[in-house]
């Protein structure tokens, strides 16, 4: 199962992006293939977060453009919203305190602990996951040719 985090999806929208065509490849084949793909509610509140805010830099779109994409994701046959569970609390414990971390940092915990719930694989481009024990994580963009 892929769970991937918003900067995957920012740099595959932003034309500007030194990483927008591999991010752009990765997520058009991880939406249109057949791997369960689980989108945790805080990678969408990032993704429309920041591309509708006219004050950064890189592409940005209106709400209505952004609200679009994000359903376009979800009409996907292999795509769906992921939520915490019954255990996330005692996961995500376990995440801040094994982790040791704090401020901002406190929201890669909660995509850690979402993605060891469900037994996923998390998909980023963030180093600071491997900071989390027992969590699975890749950078597709690694991967990926050029």
């Amino acid at each position: 199962m892929i769970v991937p985090d918003a900067n995957l999806f920012l740099y595959a929208y932003d034309s500007g992006s030194p990483y927008n065509s591999k991010a752009s490849q990765w997520v058009e084949e991880v939406l249109s293939g057949e791997v369960p793909v689980r989108i945790p509610w805080q990678t969408v509140g990032a993704f429309l977060r920041i591309v509708t805010n006219p004050a950064l830099p890189g592409e940005r779109f209106s709400s209505q453009e952004a609200v679009a994409i994000v359903d376009s994701w979800l009409a996907q046959p292999n795509v769906r919203m992921l939520g915490p569970g019954e255990s996330h609390w005692l996961i995500l414990r376990q995440a801040i305190t094994e982790g040791q971390v704090r401020g901002p940092m406190i929201t890669d915990a909660q995509l850690a602990a979402l993605t060891m719930e469900c037994g996923g694989t998390l998909y980023t481009t963030d180093r600071d996951f491997a900071r989390f024990p027992g969590l699975r994580w890749k950078n597709p963009l690694s991967l990926l040719k050029s």
